[in-house]
This record gives structure tokens, C-alpha cells and sequence, in this order.
């Protein structure tokens, strides 16, 4: 049975667009992970400033191989850490204010 991990990210209320370009820009990293099923960015619509990243892996051990790799180590790392920043530029800085993972396995629904 597949597993739902969500990560509810807290940010700015100025920093949403930043996130959703640092997504766009990694696009696909995780695709190839044994195990991975899917991905979503979820924008919110209502004022709120916490952002969901929606995963959905075939088990908690294709998870948790993913989590420990060095894909995933290379793609959370600090932005400021980057040594590709060119001379003179700031390094950029997360946009996160905080962060929660949350796990889930699908009980019910349906899909068209």
C-alpha cells in the first residue's frame, strides 16, 4: 500500500513565489528514487503561508532510502551553502520558516 509523507512548509508571506522557483528548479530530481510515485506542490489560496509538498512513495522503506541518500542530502541542503554561488552575489537564503512532515497511508476516496 502506498504511503503519503506531506511537507508543510511555513514561509514568508513575501517568499511563496521564491519556493515555488527552488521546486521548479530541482523538477524531476526525485523521479528516478526506487519507490517514488508521485509529487505535488500545493500553493495556497487562502491567506495562509504554509505550503504542502506531497509525496507518495510505494513504503516507508523506499521513503526512508530516499531520505538517506545523497540525492536528498545534495537537493536540502542550506541555500547559503551552495558553493556555486558566484563572486559578489549573496547566497541565497532559505525561505522556509519552518517545516513539519507529516505521513499518511490512503484509507478511502476515490479518483476520476
Amino acid at each position: 500500500m502506498s504511503i503519503i509523507k506531506i511537507n508543510a512548509i511555513t514561509v514568508a508571506a513575501d517568499s511563496g513565489d521564491e519556493l515555488a522557483k527552488r521546486f521548479a528548479a530541482r523538477a524531476g530530481a526525485v523521479d528516478g528514487q526506487e519507490g517514488f510515485e508521485g509529487f505535488e506542490l500545493l500553493q495556497p489560496t487562502d491567506g495562509r503561508t504554509t505550503w504542502l509538498v506531497i509525496t507518495r512513495w510505494r513504503d516507508e522503506d523506499a521513503f526512508n532510502a530516499w531520505v538517506n541518500s545523497p540525492a536528498f542530502g545534495q537537493g536540502h541542503k542550506s541555500e547559503g551553502a551552495h558553493a556555486e554561488t558566484p563572486a559578489g552575489e549573496q547566497p541565497k537564503r532559505p525561505v522556509g520558516v519552518s517545516s513539519q512532515l507529516w505521513s499518511y497511508v490512503v484509507s478511502g476516496g476515490s479518483m476520476v
